[in-house]
């Protein structure tokens, strides 16, 4: 049996009926997180060097706590990933998740998140590979073009 590593930077592309500030909220403010970040809620300030932390639902754990590197309102976010909510995943060193949010024809922005550093992160490339992905930003997509999460 042969098995495949999941590649060490993940780039995904998708194109959402909305403004850069409206995707650029969901990615930053709480009450947008839960609706399809499987019920994390988001604190941040979304300033270089401040906090980026993902609570449990019930904000009684952290299930990240990273540092904003880089950002561009409402344009670029990029923050630091570790994944507190498995320990496996938290025993592994921080990885980087860069969100670029670009205008698009008609109301709709091209949103690109690209997941990397992960080269030594095996277990994390691992989860957030393809589907891991893609269920939080198709959640994204319908949260902001439909006002309902994609698990209603």
């Amino acid at each position: 049996m042969t098995t495949t590593a999941a590649p060490a930077t993940q780039t995904y592309h998708l194109f959402i009926r909305a403004t850069p500030q409206q995707i650029w909220d969901a990615v930053t403010k709480p009450e947008y997180s839960a609706g399809y970040l499987f019920g994390a809620l988001v604190e941040t300030t979304g300033d270089i060097g401040s906090p980026f932390r993902y609570h449990a639902p019930d904000r009684s754990t952290l299930w990240g706590d990273e540092t904003v590197l880089d950002a561009d309102p409402p344009h670029r976010l990029v923050v630091g990933y570790r994944g507190l909510y498995n320990p496996d995943l938290a025993a592994e060193p921080a990885s980087r998740v860069s969100w670029q949010i670009e205008p698009a024809d008609n109301g709709v922005c091209l949103l690109t998140v690209v997941h990397d550093r992960l080269e030594a992160a095996p277990k994390t490339a691992a989860q957030v590979a393809g589907p891991g992905w893609m269920r939080v930003l198709s959640g994204l997509k319908t949260l902001l073009e439909t006002g309902e999460p994609l698990n209603a």
